[in-house]
């Protein structure tokens, strides 16, 4: 019986994040997920609560999981090499998650959604700043803003399908700071 239950949480979720990617938050109903996920809308308030509780919960376990899949990525073995890992880091992100991080860009504007994406990338901005600094930069925490923001652009707009071309973007970034 757990196990029903389980696979039937999963449902739960898989569902939701497909339909508040494409249609948004406030436009997919908790009716909408339980007929998607072919469970009864009580089985969604009983396992989450509500729906804010349910958007939570696949916000936070997404960036769990980017945390645990991506954390060698995120290591400093040394400059070049952590900032071509963040170059071509949301390239990679996307292609895994593509339905979390349409989800994510959908809502950056929603304080909670900004605020775990902040969290995310708050242990990478000094790293940046360092690797920067390391190769003689001049100015490293203007280079990390700059980097920073290209690194949010491009996610956002290959999440929302609106690039194609994001490797040669990313390519160019990695030609132009030499890490070739």
């Amino acid at each position: 019986m757990k196990n029903s239950l389980i696979s039937r949480k999963e449902k739960i979720l898989e569902a939701a994040l497909v339909l508040f990617a494409k249609n948004g938050y406030a436009d997919t109903s908790t009716k909408e997920i339980a007929v998607n996920a072919g469970v009864s809308e009580a089985l969604i308030f009983k396992h989450f609560g509500n729906k804010d509780t349910l958007l939570s919960h696949l916000i936070k376990s997404g960036y769990r999981r980017v945390l645990q899949h991506h954390r060698g990525m995120m290591t400093y073995k040394s400059a070049k090499d952590f900032l071509k890992n963040m170059i071509f880091l949301p390239s990679k992100l996307v292609a895994e998650e593509p339905m979390f991080w349409k989800l994510q860009e959908r809502l950056s504007h929603i304080p909670f959604s900004k605020s775990q994406h902040e969290q995310f990338m708050k242990p990478v901005h000094p790293i940046i700043i360092r690797a920067f600094s390391e190769l003689g930069y001049q100015n490293p925490e203007i280079e990390a803003q700059y980097l920073l923001l290209v690194i949010d652009m491009l996610w956002k707009k290959e999440a929302c399908g609106e690039i194609e071309n994001s490797i040669d973007l990313a390519l160019l970034l990695e030609q132009k700071y030499q890490l070739l």
